[in-house]
Parts: C-alpha cells; sequence; structure tokens
C-alpha cells in the first residue's frame, strides 16, 4: 500500500504494519518518516534496533538471526536495512526474499533506499513487501507541489501563511526541504501568534533555494520562462559552471532532435518516449518542447549553444551569462534573434 509522507501519521495512529518501504531522493522526508515509525515502534515494544547496509560484504546470515532468535525477554526488534543507490542485485533481492519469508509479529522491518522507477516496484521482494506493509515515496516536492507541501507543514506547527507568503517560502527554498524545515521552526518561534506575511518573512529569513542544472533543463522543456530565468540567476550566485549547462542543455536539445528526426519518419510518439525512455510523468513537458521546438529552430538554438560554448573555452574573458539567459528565453519559445560571431 503506498502513501505519502503526510499521510503516514494517520496511518500510524491505525496501527503498526509488518514492513515499511521509505524509498526517494529527499533525506529529510526519509529521516521524518523513520523517525515517526521507529518511535511508535519503541513505545509498542520493539525496544532492539538492528542496523545493516545492504553491499556486497553483508552476511545475510546475520539478518536472518535477528529474525529467528528469541530474547529472554522476547523482545520485539526493528531491523533496518539500507539500500544502496545501485539498487539490488539479483543475489541481494534473493537473499531479501528470504528475509521476508522469516519475518513474524515481533520483527519490524524497515528498508531506506533510493528513488523506485517502475520496474523496481515490479519486483518479487517489493511486491511482496508492498502486500504486508507501506510504501512511502519520499521524493523532493517539485514547483508545483512545493505550496501544498507547505501550506500543509505551517499546519502541522501552526503557523497561518498567506497566500503570498507560501510563494516566497516555495521560491526561496526549492530544492532544499532541511532549510525550509529549520526556517518553519525559526518563524514558530520568532511569531507565536503564527501569522505570517511577506514582512515578517524578509525579516526573519534569507534565500535558500538549491537548484541543480536538470532543473534549469526541465523549466526550459516547459517553456516557462520566467522559472528558468530564476533558475539560472540562483545557479550563476551558486558558481556552477556555464560550460556544464551548456553541455546539459545541448545534450537535451540532441535528444529533442533525435526525436523529432524520428517523428518524422512515421514513428509513433509513444515508441520514440520508450526509446528514450521518457516517464510517464515527464511526456506532457517533452511533448509541449516539440511542438514548440521543430527541427529548424532546433539546429539554430544547438548551433548558438556550440558556439557559444566554444567562446568560453577559447576566451577566458568571455561572460557567458547574459547569453545563456538569452538561449534560455529561445527554447522557451522567445525569439531573441541571438547571433554569434
Amino acid at each position: 500500500m503506498r502513501v505519502y509522507p503526510e499521510q503516514l501519521t494517520q496511518q500510524l495512529d491505525k496501527g503498526l504494519r509488518q514492513a515499511y518501504l521509505l524509498f526517494g531522493n529527499e533525506p529529510l522526508l526519509k529521516q521524518e518518516c523513520g523517525d515517526s515509525i521507529k518511535q511508535l515502534a519503541q513505545q509498542q515494544g520493539f525496544l532492539e534496533r538492528h542496523h545493516f547496509t545492504i553491499d556486497n560484504q553483508l552476511d545475510w546470515n546475520l539478518v536472518l538471526d535477528c529474525c529467528q532468535a528469541m530474547s529472554l525477554f522476547s523482545a520485539q526488534q526493528i531491523i533496518e536495512l539500507d539500500v544502496p543507490d545501485t539498487g539490488l542485485n539479483a543475489n541481494q533481492a534473493k537473499a531479501l526474499l528470504e528475509v521476508i519469508e522469516h519475518l513474524n509479529p515481533d520483527i519490524l522491518l524497515v528498508l531506506t533506499g533510493p528513488y523506485l522507477n517502475k520496474k523496481q516496484e515490479a519486483t518479487k521482494w517489493f511486491k511482496a513487501l508492498d502486500a504486508i506493509g507501506l510504501y512511502v515515496p519520499c521524493n523532493t516536492p517539485d514547483a508545483k507541489q512545493m505550496p501544498r507541501f507547505i501550506q500543509a507543514r505551517c499546519r502541522l506547527l501552526g503557523l497561518k501563511p498567506d497566500h503570498e507568503s507560501v510563494q516566497m517560502l516555495a521560491q526561496w527554498h526549492e530544492g532544499n526541504l532541511l532549510a525550509l524545515a529549520q526556517s518553519l521552526h525559526k518563524l514558530v518561534l520568532l511569531y507565536p501568534d503564527g501569522e505570517l506575511n511577506i514582512v515578517r518573512l524578509q525579516e526573519a529569513l534569507s534565500r535558500h533555494n538549491h537548484y541543480t542544472p536538470f532543473q534549469l533543463v526541465d523549466a526550459v522543456l516547459a517553456g516557462q520562462a520566467k522559472r528558468s530565468q530564476r533558475v539560472l540567476r540562483q545557479l550563476q550566485g551558486e558558481g556552477v559552471e556555464a560550460t556544464i549547462l551548456l553541455r546539459t542543455l545541448q545534450r537535451e536539445l540532441t535528444q529533442l532532435y533525435k526525436m523529432q528526426e524520428m517523428g518524422k519518419k512515421g514513428t509513433p510518439l509513444n515508441i520514440i518516449f520508450e526509446q528514450f525512455r521518457v516517464w510517464q510523468n515527464r511526456r506532457e513537458m517533452y511533448i509541449g518542447a516539440l511542438h514548440r521546438l521543430p527541427l529548424t529552430r532546433l539546429v539554430g538554438i544547438i548551433r548558438q549553444l556550440t558556439q557559444l560554448e566554444l567562446q568560453v573555452k577559447t576566451d577566458y574573458d568571455t561572460n557567458p551569462w547574459p547569453a545563456l539567459s538569452a538561449l534560455c528565453a529561445e527554447i522557451c519559445g522567445f525569439d531573441t534573434h541571438l547571433h554569434y560571431a
């Protein structure tokens, strides 16, 4: 059964499950969910904890011994397993299935690991645990989800932000949930009445947003001109090299070019997406980009990117950021008429 982090407390109020799967790309959510589960488990008598990291050196017999051992006082046990970022290989998956077979009511199993794709969710070990436990995807909210996430956190803390405050908190903390959690706790201490507005936020907080080159790619693919410029400015402020962004954009645009070529040959869109491994939740964004960027436009933009990269590599006094900003705007659909010597 799948529940999201904000729903976990409600599920825990109904009682403990046999197993919990905390997978995703957000460390703060995994930590908070894990702490909530273990706190309730300890209150209900799960006093022993055993922690294992799954790697090639793990002796799975030690894990099985925990499942089969009966202590003098029959203490209930929590077994924590950390799944590597690379996922489980065939031997590790087989060993985990054996552990699952030996679970009993005195054992609570908590697995923590990276983001899971659909293929991993279809594995035998995942299905076996999902049948007896809860799957909690712990992923960083994207730009659309962030305001709703902030409102939920504020309600739990007794904070009452107005609409503008929610938007500002979302912009200032995007990609950095740890800083958001710290900021909200600071606001609780500073403003006991819980009322939040822009003036109070500006007085109390500074920006903590953290962007990656991939968020810039998503913004330009989606045609979000204002957002792409905001992300670009932040990346520049964080000292990210322009060449990294140029190469990242170039790789994405080259893929779009290949998609357009396949489309011209009559290849169905779903086949194109499957070949390039475009996830279902990203396809709408790519469809918009393909409509907005025909082959001729893509060729021009890729050429401009290449020329700008050569300029940066050969002339160290070049300031690439204005041109990079204009290129991002052009990818979003604005005709900037850029030309490079």
